[in-house]
């Protein structure tokens, strides 16, 4: 039996029902119209006469819609329901669920009007629409127009007719008759279009993979287009000749003095043994741009006579300048660029000889650099009063792993581990006796310390199951008793900040909210489940009411979290769990500094880890 209900849900009233089934190849439409709410026993329980008269019967509907009538109106009348109500409601078909899961018909959404216009049925009413239909059953109510009431039996009629061709052609699909296949298409047998996207091919033969890299571009132009055409190749020779030397811009002779003795053997008979020489590659910052600065040191070498051991006493200074890490981790952090466009770079503008590998081996020199400096933000960010907390995916060695955000208000620290369990969390806020600020995540729940639970996340989340349910009035009867809620709150934390004894006024409020919420009898099952998160997160939703300097949301976390989302596309998923870490190590500093308004680059051409903490 294919069922249809009309109602009006600003009064949870249902006026309409239709049922169509089939006796001795004949289809047979009823449908049970109510005036007013008055009539609406009357429907019920004619309906469930019809439905008692048949063996076994099966309902087939279209959306949620008719189980939610008919748990109403089991709820609602009582008294009258037969025993193979609750049969009828757990068998019912709901085909939107076998549509979505099992079949894919050419319209642009799974809607009835779009799929039965699909399969051939048209509705008499150009306007036909659930829609429409609000307007039609108001406008009757005002003139009692009985070509309005026939207007809609005529429309919930034909939407059951409409329901029953599209169930036919679903069973049809599924049963892969012959008539179905000559309509459908089984995309398992659909023949894949190749190549669907760029990216490297697992061969199962080594010759195939031997055959396909002859074909890549740069083989071809550097090998093959090379023989073939000989006017190419002094092009080709000329690009990969070996690169001239840097010449330096400064030249630094390093005067050592011939030693005493020797630091071995302590022979006093020492001669010079040549000159020796080390590059540093840097950077020079001015007010109008930047410059290569290169600086070569000469220094000598000695030989002691006795032992026959050279040595010097010049100390090697490191290859890459101050000014040149701060650029490449400016453009790293602050700029979002990748390595290998980094070196590309460094190579184009400044003649520097880097690659890829060098800028690496510059961030992991700078991440040990500024390791203690990043400890350090993490025992304050632990020592502090609040604490900002959320975590993303990060895909590390091709798996996915998560990072972690932990925030104050003037601090930034990342923490990559590959899992979401959270027991680190509970390990490094063991002694954390502050206030935690964090989504709805699990993880967070048995931290013992006050939380404060985001309420800009709950907010988003009953917004959307709103706009799921837009008819639902017991789910937007709780987001408007939220808003009015909160907007107070908001005003009030605008107005004076974020101080306790303005924001404590609100308290009787919050009591009344959660004293109603108890009261209510919700039906709809995204109402329940609205009430029990409200309940279950009772005493960590409005934390800051009571507690100086504890925002009302999470924030502070997540621009962290967008920061690190941005390096993330920069990364590409290519990074190792050490190059991870070091990158996080950096970022930590860079949005530190961001979030105590410094100049990360200023920060970053410190001459030492000592000066930058002392900074931050």
């Amino acid at each position: 039996m294919y069922i249809d209900v009309e109602g009006d849900p600003d009064r949870n009233f249902y006026y309409l029902i239709g049922l169509r089934l089939s006796r001795d190849g004949s289809p047979i439409q009823h449908s049970f119209w109510a005036d007013d709410p008055a009539s609406e026993r009357t429907i019920w329980t004619d309906c469930l006469r019809i439905l008692s008269s048949i063996d076994n019967p099966t309902l087939v509907h279209y959306g949620s819609y008719e189980t939610a009538f008919f748990k109403h109106m089991r709820d609602r009348y009582s008294d009258c329901v037969p025993a193979f109500v609750d049969k009828l409601i757990a068998e019912a078909i709901n085909l939107v669920s076998i549509i979505c899961a099992h079949v894919y018909f050419p319209t642009y959404s799974n809607s009835l009007k779009e799929i039965g216009a699909y399969v051939g049925f048209r509705w008499s009413a150009a306007s036909a629409s659930g829609l429409n239909t609000l307007i039609w059953r108001s406008q009757f109510e005002q003139s009692q127009n009985a070509a309005l009431k026939q207007k809609l039996i005529t429309y919930n009629a034909e939407d059951c007719q409409a329901l029953q061709m599209v169930a036919q052609t679903v069973w049809r699909v599924l049963d892969q008759t012959q008539a179905a296949q000559n309509a459908t298409v089984d995309v398992s047998t659909l023949k894949r279009e190749f190549p669907q996207r760029f990216g490297s091919v697992d061969f199962l033969l080594p010759e195939f993979k031997a055959i396909n890299e002859a074909a890549y571009w740069d083989y071809q132009r550097n090998r093959v287009y090379i023989r073939t055409e000989g006017s190419r190749s002094k092009l080709y020779r000329r690009k990969g000749a070996k690169k001239s030397q840097v010449r330096p811009n400064r030249v630094v002779d390093v005067e050592d003095l011939r030693p005493d003795r020797c630091p071995r053997c302590e022979a006093t008979l020492i001669y010079k043994w040549g000159t020796l020489s080390q590059t540093v590659y840097d950077l020079r910052f001015t007010n109008t741009g930047i410059k290569r600065w290169v600086v070569r040191f000469v220094f000598q070498r000695f030989i002691c006579w006795r032992c026959k051991r050279p040595f010097q006493f010049y100390a090697q200074k490191p290859k890459y300048g101050t000014a040149l890490f701060a650029y490449v981790l400016y453009q790293l952090f602050e700029m979002g660029v990748s390595q290998n466009a980094i070196a590309a770079s460094l190579s184009r503008l400044f003649g520097l000889p880097f690659s890829r590998g060098g800028v690496n081996h510059l961030k992991e020199a700078a991440a040990r650099k500024y390791r203690a400096t990043y400890e350090d933000i993490l025992r304050r960010i632990a020592s502090g009063r609040v604490i900002h907390a959320d975590e993303t995916k990060a895909k590390v060695e091709g798996r996915d792993g998560y990072v972690w955000a932990f925030t104050s208000l003037e601090e930034v620290a990342f923490v990559y581990r590959a899992t979401r369990e959270a027991e680190f969390v509970h390990e490094m806020l063991g002694t954390f006796r502050g206030v935690l600020v964090s989504d709805f995540f699990s993880g967070y729940d048995s931290i013992p310390c006050a939380q404060q639970k985001c309420l800009i996340h709950l907010m988003r989340d009953i917004n959307e199951d709103l706009r799921k349910h837009p008819f639902n009035q017991e789910m937007r009867q709780i987001a408007e008793a939220f808003a009015c809620l909160l907007r107070p709150m908001v005003a009030t934390v605008d107005r004076f900040g974020l101080k306790a004894r303005h924001l404590r006024k609100h308290r009787p409020a919050v009591e009344k909210f959660f004293y109603a919420l108890e009261k209510s009898d919700y039906q709809t099952d995204v109402a329940v489940a609205h009430r029990r998160r409200f309940e279950k997160n009772r005493n960590k939703l409005f934390t800051f009411l009571d507690c100086d300097g504890v925002p009302w949301n999470n924030n502070n976390a997540e621009h962290a979290i967008k920061a690190f989302a941005r390096l993330r596309r920069s990364i590409g998923g290519t990074s190792t769990v050490k190059g991870m870490e070091d990158y996080l190590v950096l970022l930590s500093i860079s949005e530190t500094c961001k979030t105590k308004g410094a100049d990360t680059l200023d920060l970053f051409l410190a001459d030492d880890a000592g000066s930058f903490a002392a900074r931050t």
